[in-house]
């Protein structure tokens, strides 16, 4: 089964974006940094979801977030599928925050339970072939909208349309530029029909954060 490794984020200052990132949420090894400077506006095509296990824990990293430098694009509240909100990291990374959960069942934590990857798909179908042929499984499956794939780690992998994906994020979908986003785990580097790319884990690693 091919699963995520770490995801690199490319960001304009890396100081600043090591500083947040260790104030905001402490992902460790999982998260890497690296510096760019290929020009992106707007939607970059993905969202990073971190799930845990009840409302405060929510709370706690959202309020990390926030206190680190984030904007704030949804605030934390109830919906139908739990409780959740999104920000914004001072690299332009949308982060979502979020549980299933609608009562807390214990004291706030702040644990992460899950990193989810999301990736707008311009066509769903063909995104979900290409990770087929790759060695991904498909864990969920809902049409030509959204397709979750089986992880061996703490970090999954899905698909969403894209104009639904900018929605759920409360941002335009409209954007242009590079994705600056690289994930780390495939067999051989390879780009998705959305242009985002693979590498494999070794190329990586020496530059963790």
């Amino acid at each position: 089964m091919t699963s995520i490794d770490a995801i690199t984020l490319e960001v304009a200052d890396l100081a600043a974006a090591e500083r947040f990132y260790a104030n905001a949420f402490g992902l460790g090894d999982r998260l890497r940094l690296r510096a760019a400077q290929e020009p992106a506006t707007g939607f970059r095509g993905f969202t990073l979801s971190l799930t845990v296990s009840q409302p405060a824990d929510v709370n706690v990293l959202f309020d990390a977030a926030v206190g680190a430098g984030a904007t704030v694009l949804k605030p934390a509240a109830k919906s139908m599928w739990g409780y959740g909100g999104v920000v914004q990291a001072p690299d332009g990374t949308i982060w979502k925050i979020a549980t299933s959960a609608k009562k807390d069942t214990g004291p706030a934590t702040g644990q992460i339970d899950t990193i989810v990857l999301l990736l707008g798909a311009t066509d769903v179908g063909a995104s979900k072939q290409c990770y087929l042929d790759h060695g991904f499984t498909v864990a969920k499956s809902f049409g030509r909208m959204y397709v979750e794939f089986a992880s061996a780690g703490s970090i999954k992998l899905a698909l969403y349309r894209r104009r639904a994906l900018a929605k759920d994020a409360g941002v335009s979908p409209e954007g242009t530029g590079s994705h600056r986003i690289a994930v780390s785990g495939a067999a051989e580097p390879f780009t998705d029909p959305d242009g985002f790319a693979w590498e494999v884990a070794s190329l990586n690693s020496a530059g963790a954060r």
